[in-house]
């Protein structure tokens, strides 16, 4: 049962990715959860999943939402932005009393010396998820 609400609850922090604005999307049916244990307390939660920004984006913040679910109190939620195999931007949030997270990052800017607007984040990326969890295996 324990591993069930934790399959659900894996998929759905995944589903609950969201990627502002309106026209950028993470993609949930090409999402990956791989769970490593660390000790006999507490495993590795990575979820990957892909990010896409379209050249004609106009809006300049993007969010990474995680859902409520199985968390371990005082480990933050690490997140990775990789261009190809390249990493471009990691973030370290820390997770809310019901195991939900969020992360905002800039995906426009704007030069304020010569008014010209920036893309920081466009064409496809892989976003990286990392959440420490506790273990659902008995035998780990």
């Amino acid at each position: 049962m324990k591993s069930n609400i934790l399959l659900i609850a894996s998929i759905m922090t995944v589903i609950g990715i969201m990627i502002i604005p309106g026209n950028t999307s993470a993609e949930a049916s090409q999402n990956s959860v791989i769970v490593s244990p660390i000790n006999e307390e507490i495993s590795l939660e990575k979820t990957t999943t892909m990010m896409t920004i379209p050249q004609d984006n106009t809006l300049p913040w993007g969010t990474v939402i995680g859902a409520p679910s199985d968390y371990v109190e005082r480990y933050p939620v690490i997140i990775q932005f990789y261009k190809g195999t390249d990493p471009v931007h990691v973030a370290q949030v820390d997770v809310k009393g019901d195991g939900s997270y969020e992360y905002k990052f800039r995906v426009r800017n704007v030069d304020n010396s010569t008014g010209e607007i920036i893309n920081v984040f466009e064409g496809q990326y892989t976003v990286k998820i990392f959440k420490v969890i506790h273990n659902n295996n008995e035998i780990i």
